[in-house]
């Protein structure tokens, strides 16, 4: 029950020079599904990425942190829907490394060069036979435009895949932007269950790609949150091919910026989507805050509102319940707050003014801004300039059913 999210267009989803994607059916956990992927990359191509934070990192993600580290040259990741493999122990970094094993088999480099990433179920083992078994068709279906078949094929509890594109002009030189997630739920990224995968044909230095990929995710998937629960296997990565012939970008330029603002352009409404299509989700809440001392303010208190059950059950109602938004704000650890001078509006309208009951405001004006589908919280906090957004959803009756049901 998607928020005005509609699957991708394949046609709209650019092919990426130096970049090659394929998919199989191979029953990890549920028969007759698109549940395996995997990505080619051209030789020379750089990877980035950022993970959970949770303590309990999934054994791919141990391990793609390790490959990372130590590959020059990333050749390809393999990506399996309906088992996370964690809480698995040595036995999972095992399977794990086996995965990369059959992938690295079929791309002809070494096990090193591949990123394995799993999501799904926490603490069953990973059905490596049955990833193995399939490799092969995953390998005979590698294409360019194959994009909108790999988004679906990672995903969980998706209802629909998550895809975007852009093309942009660096130095006279066309560069193509593209990328896919997915995630819908046990989700508020903190680096983002959420898996994300960008590409571009740009050739960027190893050390401003690390820069990029962080810089891009506190742009988009860092300001994304569902239920306010960070996964065991959350992760981002932005791959660069320079298989388009521009220079490469090696420095804070005019380049560098343009680039970034493409990455940006295909990572934001990638993150949106997750928002829009969270476990159950029937609005898309865009939650504003400015007027803070400082950027940590002002994200604690927006993710404060977006995470809150009382606000998100509020919102599902289309209830004006405006003092659990109160609740929220002042709940969200801002010392000294002078509640005095927090101002807040719902769309249109001002709900609270210097901390009260905005005179203007109308019941019937509080229910017209709760009924869309899209709602917009802005708050001004009075204490500087600093100033943030996340995006959202209300807790409907389909999420607790969703996770009450989800390994049955």
């Amino acid at each position: 029950m998607a928020v005005n999210l509609v699957p991708p267009d394949a046609a709209s989803l650019h092919p990426v020079a130096g970049v090659e994607l394929g998919f199989a059916y191979a029953g990890i956990r549920k028969a007759k599904r698109r549940d395996l992927m995997l990505m080619r990359f051209a030789p020379g191509t750089r990877v980035a990425g950022v993970f959970t934070q949770n303590s309990f990192a999934a054994a791919p993600v141990q391990i793609c942190r390790r490959h990372l580290a130590e590959s020059r040259s990333i050749r390809g990741v393999v990506v399996n829907a309906g088992n996370a493999n964690c809480g698995t122990g040595e036995r999972g970094i095992a399977a794990a490394l086996a995965t990369c094993d059959a992938a690295a088999r079929l791309l002809g480099c070494s096990r090193g060069d591949v990123l394995p990433f799993s999501t799904g179920v926490i603490l069953e083992h990973l059905p490596v036979d049955r990833i193995e078994a399939a490799l092969p068709e995953c390998y005979s279906s590698l294409g360019a435009r194959q994009w909108a078949d790999a988004a679906a094929a990672i995903m969980t509890t998706d209802t629909v895949p998550k895809g975007a594109s852009t093309q942009v002009s660096i130095g006279g030189t066309a560069v193509t932007v593209t990328g896919i997630a997915k995630g819908v739920g046990m989700l508020q990224p903190d680096m983002a269950t959420m898996l994300a995968f960008v590409a571009t044909d740009a050739a960027v230095a190893p050390a401003l790609l690390n820069r990029l990929v962080r810089e891009v995710a506190d742009a988009s998937f860092n300001r994304v949150t569902v239920d306010g629960d960070t996964s065991t296997n959350d992760s981002f990565i932005l791959v660069a091919t320079g298989a388009s012939g521009a220079p490469e970008i090696a420095a804070d330029d005019d380049a560098y910026r343009a680039l970034r603002a493409a990455v940006e352009k295909v990572a934001v409404p990638l993150a949106q989507a997750i928002a829009r299509d969270g476990e159950g989700a029937t609005k898309f809440i865009t939650v504003q805050v400015e007027g803070g001392a400082d950027a940590g303010e002002v994200l604690r208190v927006a993710r404060g509102i977006a995470n809150s059950p009382l606000v998100k059950t509020a919102f599902f109602a289309s209830d004006p319940n405006l003092g659990r938004l109160l609740m929220a704000i002042g709940n969200a650890g801002v010392s000294d707050l002078d509640t005095s001078r927090v101002n807040l509006w719902l769309g249109d309208v001002q709900v609270i003014d210097r901390g009260g009951r905005a005179a203007s405001y109308r019941e019937e004006d509080g229910v017209r801004v709760m009924k869309p589908e899209e709602i917009t919280v802005r708050v001004h906090l009075g204490r500087g300039a600093a100033a943030t957004t996340v995006w959202t959803c209300d807790y409907s009756y389909d999420y607790v059913k969703i996770n009450a049901e989800y390994r049955t």
